[in-house]
């Protein structure tokens, strides 16, 4: 199944909303983000990608069949860390298991690579999500090392895997 990632549509608020509606997807994220999940969180949340400083933020939806299928982002630190950024994605349920979720990381890796000053990008799974960890091996990160008792999460203790891409020296 093909997968391009694109810039937030408003009108992506319908599929956005029935995605994240799953506890099986909101499980393997952070907190914060509401259950029921409503078409109104959904435009909310485009509505702040789209406003978002794009040197600081490169967010985008992930398609299939031009369909939304997930989201994916990667979001500039800040200080000395200023050319380090974070990622994060998902996938919805439906689509797993499809190479989705590494073609998604792979583009917009390069993307943010490419234009951007950008020298390392990070994601930080939980320990126990094996399927995110197999996405970012396949799409060339490397793993770190365990970060013990990074966070918790629906009152557990947990670890969390630390991967990342480097740009490579010219």
């Amino acid at each position: 199944m093909e997968c391009i990632i694109r810039e937030w549509r408003i009108e992506d608020a319908d599929d956005l909303s029935k995605i994240l509606n799953n506890r099986n997807i909101l499980n393997n994220l952070r907190d914060g983000i509401p259950y029921p999940y409503t078409k109104k969180d959904a435009e909310e949340f485009i509505t702040a990608m789209l406003a978002a400083d794009k040197t600081k933020t490169f967010a985008f939806a992930i398609t299939a069949d031009d369909r939304v299928v997930g989201s994916i982002g990667i979001f500039r630190c800040d200080n000395i860390h200023f050319r380090t950024a974070e990622m994060g994605y998902y996938i919805g349920e439906p689509y797993w298991g499809n190479g989705i979720g590494t073609s998604a990381v792979m583009q917009i890796c390069s993307y943010v690579l490419d234009k951007t000053d950008i020298i390392r990008i990070f994601a930080e799974p939980f320990a126990y999500n094996k399927a995110s960890c197999r996405v970012l091996e396949k799409a060339g990160f490397q793993f770190e090392g365990v970060l013990r008792n990074n966070a918790v999460k629906d009152g557990k203790v947990l670890d969390m895997h630390m991967y990342s891409l480097i740009r490579q020296p010219e």
